[in-house]
């Protein structure tokens, strides 16, 4: 199998669009109605009823989702917000473009969430919201995080980018706090290519998010009126139906991922390597299946190693407080403050994990995963 395999391409990840999904954008197109219209309010529709949500926004991309929620929540110049070391960069920008300070927290390196019980250490006279990241689609310690929002009167935004469909005990992830922020990028479950979504229980809050998308124009106006600064952060009707439509198999999405992961942990030989887990009253949504491996070198080698035999991976995300723009502005000393978001980003990786990903796919990744580790012995 791995021979026969050896000269195809195995991605990180590649979105799968059937016939259908391409045949919704179609219809979008040939009627003429592009822009921000029926198509995205059934797509924010679609939402609420996955999810729970009583209202959904859908947005231009993660990063617009996650800067509306902090500037409707009155965020700005001399606030702080408390977020995760360990994340996509997206998560600490967001914050920077309101004007407020990010203030950077270690990760359990089990889970790669936010440490909850270094939260209030971390909490000042500043601090007005706390922005939890369910890292690769598993839920952060929300009953904790929200309880320690509540004591010190926080704001709370969920970082939910990879994680539409987990939950956490029951409860869905980006419906726990004020606001619950997804992307649609190609590598999540389902994708518009570029895109977000902002879930929240707040009808206010809502309607200040769909006023500031949409240049300020204030929602069911007539006439039209502009009430603030506001943005073009809109979807397009084409990509809210690309999605709608592969939502219809979203399931069977992720039926076919926990499949692929099982595979993973039941192939896979620990040598050198740590498999994810996934703690008890939680589903793992599994955008991505990321492991660690015992130091850097082992790390970018089994790279090297897996990239010679047409198999990509990549990291699974940033120590935000080690990136230069953070680095040179905040001068923190990183693996000291933060050591095991360093080591998840120094020595983490993400495996082949997709829709589109097959199970002989997979054994392929496994098999040469574990010829590197047995070599390494």
């Amino acid at each position: 199998m791995m021979e026969a395999m050896a000269n195809t391409p195995i991605f990180l990840s590649r979105p799968y669009l059937d016939e259908e999904d391409i045949q919704a954008v179609v219809d979008v197109l040939r009627s003429g109605n592009l822009v921000q219209g029926d198509k995205v309010l059934k797509l924010e529709q679609n939402i609420n009823d996955l999810t729970g949500s009583k209202f959904s926004s859908a947005v231009s991309n993660g990063t617009a989702s996650l800067h509306l929620a902090l500037l409707a929540l009155g965020i700005g110049q001399g606030d702080e917000v408390i977020v995760p070391a360990f994340s996509y960069i997206a998560t600490g920008n967001a914050v920077e473009l309101t004007g407020a300070k990010p203030v950077f927290v270690d990760v359990h390196l089990e889970t790669f969430n936010i440490d909850e019980s270094k939260l209030e250490a971390a909490i000042t006279s500043h601090t007005k919201c706390i922005m939890p990241v369910h890292e690769f689609g598993l839920c952060a310690n929300m009953e904790v995080i929200m309880a320690i929002a509540a004591k010190h009167k926080l704001f709370v935004v969920e970082d939910a980018a990879c994680a539409i469909g987990a939950s956490h005990y029951g409860k869905f992830a980006g419906t726990f706090g004020d606001f619950g922020s997804f992307s649609l990028h190609p590598r999540k479950s389902v994708t518009s290519g570029e895109g977000g979504i902002l879930t929240t229980q707040n009808p206010a809050l809502d309607r200040k998010i769909k006023t500031l998308r949409n240049h300020g124009i204030a929602p069911d106006r007539i006439p039209m009126e502009f009430v603030a600064a506001g943005f073009n952060y809109r979807l397009t009707d084409f990509q809210a139906a690309l999605v709608s439509s592969q939502m219809r198999r979203l399931q069977q999405i992720f039926q076919h991922k926990n499949e692929l992961v099982e595979l993973y942990n039941q192939g896979l030989k620990q040598n050198g390597i740590v498999l994810p887990s996934v703690p008890d009253g939680n589903v793992h949504s599994w955008q991505t299946f990321h492991i660690l491996c015992k130091d850097e070198y082992f790390r970018n080698s089994l790279i090297d190693h897996l990239k010679s035999h047409q198999i990509f991976t990549n990291y699974g995300a940033q120590c935000i407080p080690a990136m230069t723009y953070y680095k040179e502005k905040y001068k923190y000393d990183v693996a000291k403050l933060f050591p095991n978001s360093f080591k998840a980003y120094t020595c983490g990786l993400a495996l082949p994990m997709s829709e589109r990903l097959t199970k002989e796919e997979v054994q392929a990744v496994i098999n040469r995963i574990n010829q590197f580790t047995n070599d390494q012995k």
